[in-house]
């Protein structure tokens, strides 16, 4: 594996600067594109599980943070209060469940909206120390792929379970293979809301999802939120370190402290269960991991340049230009090299990363094919342009890590 913070940089996906500060990384182009692929995926795949999207503020009155425990439990890693004046103080967010809490008390609900799936992706801060900052392992400011589901104690299983499983689909489109499932428990330095009988029902229904799952997990302590248990996937960097990077969480709490109600079907008041989830978690470590697990090589449907388009010669530029037009119009992100950029063969290294190469010279414009170049190193037969880009678009729209499924007669 590659180490994100120079091949990031290698690649133009991100940098930094001091004037913008420490934690702090702006996003390139080719990085944006990246980012932006992921970001579809991930609200594409939440939309067809249910969840329904919401935007929330950056900013929160300190007492939003008091009401849910992340003041008296998690201050010293938030920044400090913004004086309004009149004795209002506002805070940046260090988490978005407080946002949503609200969002789901701001109307009356009943057991029949229930499993409520509330999804976002928000900004929130981390006051990190220098020394802890890394590249986008551990950064200052934080874009969450963040969801609460509010339903009811029966449902909370089968909701996690759904967690699980839309975190696994999430790894095998991107080529993410975990370190390890963890289950995170409270340790004993009390930084955990003391709430013994919530802590032991939240225990047991993450471990009988674990254990229906038939995923291998460890027990740790000390690694729980200050209001739950949960379940973290793990993965490991280049050099071995682990992070967390999707986790399900039980949080009985919350709800409890918001005051947090829906009517049952008995027309009584009854409290919701709040899952917390997160299917890729930041994206910022997402992206970086991903960068060193495929080493700028990434799966066609997220890489920043899906399709490098090769002209022989200047005579075949109007082709090229041709076909790039007919790719942005399919939403493949293309890009064409010619040969003022050096010989074909310089332009193929140059392109190495890139998924597909189209080798356009005088005989393939002249009867509308086009010659390919896989980044595996095949060369597929010349075919027409629209059969490529109708196989190329399917894989792509399909989220798939292969580069092609096309017949034995490819080859190398």
């Amino acid at each position: 594996m590659h180490d994100h913070r120079q091949l990031g940089r290698e690649l133009d996906l991100f940098d930094t600067d001091p004037l913008i500060g420490a934690g702090l990384p702006y996003w390139l182009p080719d990085g944006a594109a990246v980012r932006h692929a992921l970001e579809e995926y991930i609200r594409g795949e939440e939309r067809r599980a249910g969840y329904r999207h919401v935007y929330s503020p950056v900013l929160g009155k300190r007492e939003l943070y008091e009401i849910s425990g992340h003041w008296s439990h998690y201050s010293d890693d938030m920044y400090p209060p913004m004086d309004l004046g009149g004795g209002e103080q506002v805070v940046l967010r260090p988490s978005l469940c407080p946002h949503h809490a609200v969002i789901y008390r701001s109307r009356h609900r009943s057991y029949r909206e229930l499993p409520l799936r509330m999804a976002e992706l928000g900004g929130m801060y981390r006051a990190e120390l220098s020394g802890v900052l890394g590249g986008l392992t551990r950064v200052r400011a934080i874009q969450l792929n963040d969801a609460h589901i509010f339903c009811t104690l029966d449902q909370v299983a089968e909701e996690a379970r759904g967690a699980l499983e839309m975190i696994r689909r999430a790894y095998r489109a991107l080529g993410i293979v975990p370190a390890r499932y963890r289950l995170s428990l409270p340790g004993a330095d009390g930084k955990y809301v003391a709430a013994p009988e919530l802590w032991q029902r939240s225990t047991a229904l993450l471990t009988d999802v674990l254990d229906r799952s038939g995923v291998a997990y460890e027990a740790a302590e000390g690694e729980a939120a200050f209001y739950g248990p949960k379940i973290d996937v793990q993965v490991a960097d280049s050099v071995g370190r682990e992070s967390t990077l999707s986790t399900v969480q039980v949080d009985l709490h919350q709800p409890e402290r918001f005051g947090l109600h829906y009517t049952g079907p008995d027309g009584a008041k009854h409290r919701p269960v709040m899952v917390h989830r997160a299917v890729i978690g930041s994206v910022e470590r997402a992206v970086a991991h991903l960068v060193e697990q495929h080493g700028g090589a990434f799966p066609a449907w997220l890489a920043p340049t899906q399709l490098v388009i090769l002209p022989v010669s200047d005579g075949e530029r109007p082709d090229a230009e041709a076909l790039a037009r007919r790719c942005e119009g399919l939403g493949l992100r293309a890009g064409t090299a010619g040969p003022e950029r050096g010989s074909l063969g310089a332009r193929i290294r140059e392109a190495r990363l890139v998924p597909y190469q189209v080798v356009i010279g005088p005989r393939e414009a002249a009867d509308g094919l086009v010659a390919v170049r896989l980044r595996d190193g095949r060369r597929l037969e010349a075919c027409p342009v629209e059969e490529f880009l109708g196989r190329a678009g399917a894989l792509v729209g399909a989220h798939s890590t292969a580069l092609w499924d096309g017949p034995p007669s490819a080859h190398r």
